[in-house]
């Protein structure tokens, strides 16, 4: 065989492993033009190597005299002696789109220049769609992630922050920088709190392994404030080893502050069913009692006037009449208790009302070291309410005050407007010895009273709750403690004419 026919057969070799290239692939010359395809790209494109040779390659991608693609890689390719590569969306004649990376590599002569240029194609459109599916889904779960109401905290194994959402910036306290840069996931917990979440999640009993579900625990701020939440966690595994942990928090501060609500509004109805049927009791038991009552006085005052001043007995009767008229005292308290007396509501301004109910106190002597403070509302505050009922309101709060300061400290009636609620609100606050937390759920009980025999028939606070309903008001107590105690009341504003005009 001789040289030639060595030539051609190697020739011929190359040319066999050329066509059999996977990939659409073309020789070009430096100036552009095509000096062959292979077989598969003649195939993909539907054409003859007659088309093609000689031809500048932008004629055949993108069927101009002039390449419109002005970051081509062949002229660097030329330049640089090295591969580069390009990736190029296109369309399909229906309008589809697809995706090639274009990979050039150069063809050395023998003294190390650019003989050729051979450009091979792959079409990469699954792997974009699946990258921009990929990146898509990514985007969406970033958007899951920062639009949650709860907030989510990520770290890698070492407890260092990666992630913080916005819900958990606003409840740590944090920016998401801050807590990447300087934070340590154990900062987040009151001390030894981290690693008791970590024995747990590890010990998989509460959810399985490495998980952690519906958990209560306590959380640190930035201002170093204890906060409860509701915790689910679980660690993030590459095959056994753990990469990263979540954490997921509920803030339940508003569900604690609700529950206590909840207790506070069915201690009231509780409360309100004692105190009707009780009623019924005391009004049954008034009247029993002031009949009788009614002809003891009656009968024991014509005996005393009847008697000459230097009577033995003298005093004696007086002593019942006392007694009786204390008893008459007694059923006039029941009686109003029970709400057995007609109330005439009427509007009137809750400043003038605590004013006539402190002037009608006979013992001024009361308030000798009571430091008495009127803080009230500036407003023309109305409620509608019954006049005599009222000023019994506040004697009874007033002197109960005093007598809870042993008659020395500050007596504070404060009146304003709840605009929340759209109430006229009245606070008669001491600075006693505070009530004792088991008797919270009985000062309101008719006959409860914490004072000696015979200096109290406690009926005073229970009368108080009742002519307070009967206004369609409410009654609590804000705060007790041992600084003293203050009572909250609460009615609903009546509006004049012209203000419900003007609502209106």
């Amino acid at each position: 065989m001789n040289m030639n026919d060595k030539l051609i057969k190697e020739m011929d070799w190359r040319v066999r492993v050329f066509d059999s290239l996977s990939f659409p692939t073309l020789i070009i010359k430096p100036d552009k033009s095509i000096l062959t395809a292979n077989q598969i790209f003649l195939e993909t494109r539907n054409l003859t190597k007659e088309q093609l040779v000689g031809k500048k390659c932008h004629e055949i991608f993108y069927g101009g005299k002039v390449c419109p693609n002005e970051v081509c890689p062949l002229n660097k390719v030329v330049s640089e002696k090295k591969g580069q590569s390009i990736l190029r969306r296109s369309y399909s004649l229906t309008g589809k789109q697809f995706w090639e990376d274009r990979v050039f590599s150069p063809i050395l002569d023998e003294n190390g220049n650019v003989d050729y240029i051979m450009e091979s194609l792959r079409d990469v459109t699954r792997l974009k769609n699946l990258e921009v599916t990929l990146k898509e889904a990514e985007a969406f779960l970033e958007k899951i992630i920062h639009g949650s109401p709860v907030a989510i905290v990520a770290a890698d194994s070492y407890a260092n922050i990666l992630l913080m959402n916005p819900a958990a910036e606003e409840l740590f306290g944090y920016t998401q920088r801050e807590a990447i840069m300087s934070i340590p996931v154990e900062k987040l917990y009151p001390v030894g709190t981290a690693k008791v979440i970590m024995r747990q999640l590890r010990s998989g009993r509460q959810g399985g392994k490495g998980k952690l579900l519906s958990t209560n625990t306590s959380i640190l701020n930035a201002e170093g404030t204890e906060i409860p939440v509701e915790l689910n966690a679980s660690i993030i595994y590459e095959g056994d080893s753990e990469v990263a942990t979540v954490g997921i928090y509920k803030d339940l501060r508003p569900i604690i502050a609700m529950e206590e609500k909840l207790r506070e509004a069915n201690s009231q109805i509780v409360q309100s069913e004692k105190m009707a049927s009780l009623g019924k009791l005391a009004a049954g038991v008034a009247h029993e009692i002031n009949n009788p009552l009614t002809g003891i006085l009656l009968y024991a005052n014509m005996v005393l006037d009847g008697m000459d001043a230097g009577d033995p007995y003298r005093k004696k009767l007086k002593n019942v009449v006392e007694d009786a008229n204390r008893c008459s005292g007694i059923v006039r308290n029941l009686l109003a208790y029970s709400r057995q007396t007609n109330a005439l509501r009427k509007p009137l301004r809750i400043n003038d009302l605590v004013d006539e109910g402190l002037a009608l106190i006979r013992d001024q002597k009361l308030f000798i070291n009571v430091s008495l403070l009127k803080d009230y509302t500036r407003e023309d505050l109305f409620i509608k309410v019954d006049e005599n009922q009222m000023a019994q309101v506040i004697i009874n709060l007033v002197i109960n005050a005093v007598d809870a300061m042993d008659k020395q400290g500050v007596l504070t009636l404060r009146t304003y407007r709840d605009e929340q609620k759209k109430a006229v609100c009245l606070e008669v606050a001491d600075t006693g010895c505070g009530i004792p937390k088991g008797h919270l759920s009985k000062i309101f009980d008719p006959f409860f009273t914490t004072k000696e025999p015979g200096l109290g028939t406690g009926l005073g606070l229970s009368t108080v709750y009742g002519i307070i309903k009967e206004n369609q008001g409410e009654i609590t107590i804000k705060k007790t403690g041992a600084d003293g105690t203050t009572f909250l009341l609460r009615f609903p504003e009546h509006l004049t004419g012209l203000e419900e005009a003007l609502i209106g």
